[in-house]
């Protein structure tokens, strides 16, 4: 699989190593603004090769023309939220940018899976599928990973469970609008409350995991100034998903088309991940409450998306 990555900040960078170390890929394409910087990370990461646990992936630095035939192209690039910026303040930084970006990469990759880290990240999807280039199963924001394995990890320190037997999904926004459909979430199989009470322990605390998953990484960003390694790591996730046709099921945000009772809003639903992109949007069914959550959370995206259309 050829993979290009756009940008080469932390997240960039280090979904790079990711890729070349835990991947297969037969290529990896870093494209940067500052053209050394791109240079200088991919000359670095080619002595990796010199280890065992490393596969022989050709590396490469360069612009978006060098991105043609990539099968994955990750969008990175963009301004960064500085301070107590919002990603909302965002917005208007970075729509011009991808506007130009993906009609660029469309020139070079028009096949290629399209997969937006860049932040507002749902907006930002949005406003690229309204450039009318790619379908909607090829044009994915990593949107509520991240914010779902924050969720999995939270939960399994309160019930002393490993992460990976926590199952359940951030829906929504990627932001401070997302949502828990905890009518969906299990531990090991069984509802959250009946695992608690089956197995001697308080029942959790929802709305504390809640403001827990929302502010873990504004925590970490104000306190080192960014937050690379878990978005990195979801990022290759879903990379690894595409290049492997796992079928598997992540949260991520993609065009609404009545979904949900929804439409014209990309937000962050269960879908199937395959080697043609977001394949398939599963159907679940929510309680009032979350639905009108999940709403609400869309409402939000649309008006967000309306001033920058």
């Amino acid at each position: 699989m050829r993979v290009g990555i756009i940008g080469a900040g932390g997240v960039g960078v280090e979904l790079v190593n990711y890729l070349l170390t835990l991947g297969n890929m037969s290529e990896i394409i870093l494209v940067n603004r500052t053209k050394e910087k791109a240079w200088a990370e991919i000359e670095d990461f080619s002595y990796v090769a010199s280890f065992t646990y490393a596969r022989n992936t050709h590396l490469h630095h360069g612009d978006y023309a060098d991105c043609k035939e990539c099968d994955v192209i990750v969008i990175t690039a963009g301004a960064q939220l500085k301070g107590n910026q919002t990603r909302d303040e965002l917005l208007h930084e970075n729509a011009t940018l991808i506007k130009n970006m993906v009609k660029e990469l469309y020139q070079y990759a028009p096949n290629a899976i399209l997969l937006m880290v860049t932040n507002p990240v749902d907006v930002l999807t949005h406003i690229a599928y309204k450039e009318g280039l790619y379908p909607r199963e090829r044009l994915i924001s990593a949107g509520t990973l991240v914010d779902t394995a924050r969720f999995m990890k939270i939960v399994s320190k309160k019930v002393g469970i490993d992460p990976k037997n926590i199952y359940g999904f951030v829906l929504g926004e990627h932001g401070k609008g997302s949502t828990i459909p905890w009518s969906i979430c299990n531990i090991c199989g069984l509802d959250v409350d009946t695992f608690c009470e089956l197995n001697g322990l308080p029942l959790l605390d929802k709305v504390q995991i809640y403001n827990d998953v929302i502010n873990a990484g504004f925590e970490i960003f104000h306190k080192k100034g960014n937050t690379n390694h878990s978005i990195a790591a979801s990022v290759f996730r879903i990379v690894r998903a595409i290049a492997n046709n796992e079928h598997s099921v992540l949260p991520l945000g993609v065009y609404l088309d009545g979904e949900y009772g929804l439409s014209d809003v990309v937000l962050n639903v269960p879908v199937v991940v395959t080697r043609q992109g977001a394949s398939k949007i599963l159907n679940y069914k929510l309680l009032p409450e979350e639905l009108e959550a999940l709403h609400a959370s869309a409402k939000v995206m649309q008006k967000m998306a309306r001033e920058v259309l």
